[in-house]
């Protein structure tokens, strides 16, 4: 349960922020005095504190700066009736992760926190990976610390690239097919650098709505258009002396590209609506699922963005590369999962890890990692059987035969080898159906196409949608209707 320190001399505010926070589950702590709050930060740990600008005994931007001597990592958001410039400006640079002015606008006030823990989780949650005292700095890591997991031989020369470059304060760009864990190397590299005392924002470009990307990485000034209410600072503004991390930036557009690369050149960016040159200093790392080669030869991504942000080059390899790592990979899961949800410790049959050898993964680590947690979650005993793992199998129950021979094709010769399926089983449905077949194989097909879609992205509605070439409210109409024939 993630705790929030409230602190505030309003008594009726400190209350209803309490009571707020408490109904949304989170462990809070209120306290109307900044000495107590300071003395109580360091004695506890906290993973966000919410900070009133104007207290009797200390103003909260002094506060401020005796909390970011003792925790600098952990957010602060100022809360303040008084929401000048000035204010704004001098609070961000002692290190506040954003400000709210009273009286609270109730989803500014969920949006901004849930936002604030994330990066909490994205700093804190030290990324460990095997590595010599020589090569790289040492991290001290916390029992929960995540980890790279993988001895192959692959693995290791990424575990020394990382130890290589993490303290050099240069651009790198993380290749790899989805769910090779890009984020876990950039967050591993952030842990191990020279600014993991500053902040880490993680962006997923293919889940931002492209009419507010520029905002969520430049910021906006109140006016800026419509809604636009109160000045917001950007993902870069936020990540100033620290590391920002760019999924799928091949999603970026490429009028937002060329902003990038001049905020990149300059060290200088300007929120949208703004005339204000804001200096930054921010490392860049950057990751993508596709060719980025192929997408800078067909125009799709700007080369000189690509030369700027490609100064150091990692590509993780996919699961089926490394096979070798996946018995580690799953004792790994295994332990992680048994603490996570408070039960035995769960062992795996030499069959049931035969069979995860041998399937060929296409969802990577990711993949596999449900797929455990699952065994884990629904295996009657501590002992996991092949029963107990859900993997697709092909029409001779083989598991990986059916799937290994589509590896590699193109987007061409898979719907070629679709056409021939439907060829083959159509006149069959059409000898069997007595009416509406069209309606029923278009459903169908709809229907498992967006499953697919959801669970190739997580369950992410923007992305999904983004890929089926619909709107999410078509999508979220579509699920309705799915989950209503269902029922």
């Amino acid at each position: 349960m993630e705790k929030i320190l409230l602190i505030d001399d309003d008594e009726g505010l400190l209350h209803f922020l309490k009571r707020f926070f408490l109904r949304k589950g989170y462990d809070v702590t209120a306290l109307a005095s900044a000495r107590e709050a300071i003395s109580a930060i360091g004695r506890d740990n906290f993973d966000l504190v919410m900070l009133d600008y104007k207290m009797p005994e200390i103003n909260g931007l002094d506060a401020l700066d005796e909390i970011k001597k003792i925790d600098p990592k952990t957010p602060v958001i100022l809360m303040t009736a008084y929401g000048t410039t000035n204010l704004t400006i001098e609070a961000m640079k002692r290190g506040a992760y954003d400000y709210l002015v009273k009286p609270f606008d109730q989803m500014d006030l969920t949006r901004i926190v849930g936002e604030a823990l994330a990066v909490n989780r994205q700093m804190k949650d030290v990324v460990g990976f095997p590595v010599s005292e020589t090569t790289a700095p040492a991290v001290s890591k916390p029992k929960s610390a995540l980890q790279i997991i993988g001895t192959s031989r692959n693995m290791q020369e990424i575990y020394k690239r990382i130890g290589q470059i993490a303290e050099k304060t240069v651009s790198i760009f993380i290749t790899g097919e989805s769910g090779t864990g890009k984020e876990l190397v950039a967050r591993a590299i952030y842990h191990h650098s020279r600014r993991k005392e500053k902040p880490f924002i993680a962006v997923n470009c293919a889940a931002v709505p492209e009419p507010l990307f520029e905002s969520e990485l430049f910021g906006h000034e109140r006016g800026a258009f419509t809604g636009a209410d109160r000045t917001v600072m950007g993902k870069i503004e936020r990540c100033d002396q620290g590391t920002l991390f760019l999924d799928e930036i091949t999603e970026m557009s490429l009028p937002l590209q060329a902003k990038l690369l001049r905020a990149i050149q300059e060290k200088e960016i300007e929120r949208v609506g703004g005339s204000r040159v804001i200096p930054v200093d921010v490392r860049i790392l950057a990751a993508s699922n596709r060719d980025i080669e192929k997408e800078v030869a067909a125009g799709r991504f700007r080369q000189d963005l690509y030369w700027r942000l490609n100064v150091i080059s990692i590509a993780i390899p996919p699961l089926r590369e490394r096979t070798e790592d996946i018995p580690l990979l799953v004792d790994y899961f295994l332990e992680r999962f048994a603490a996570e949800y408070h039960l035995a410790r769960c062992y795996i049959k030499d069959s049931a890890l035969q069979k995860l050898s041998a399937y060929n993964w296409p969802g990577n680590v990711r993949e596999l990692e449900n797929c455990i947690r699952r065994a884990v979650l629904l295996s009657a005993g501590n002992i996991i059987s092949e029963k107990d793992l859900m993997i697709p199998e092909d029409r001779d129950g083989n598991g990986l035969a059916g799937l290994t021979s589509l590896t590699g094709l193109t987007l061409e010769q898979l719907l070629d080898q679709l056409r021939e399926k439907l060829e083959t089983l159509l006149p069959d449905i059409l000898r069997l159906s007595h009416e509406n077949v069209h309606a029923t194989v278009i459903a169908l097909v709809e229907e498992t196409l967006i499953r697919a879609a959801l669970r190739e992205y997580d369950d992410n509605q923007v992305q999904a949608a983004r890929i089926l070439g619909i709107s999410r409210n078509t999508l979220r109409h579509r699920l309705k209707k799915q989950i209503e024939r269902e029922s």
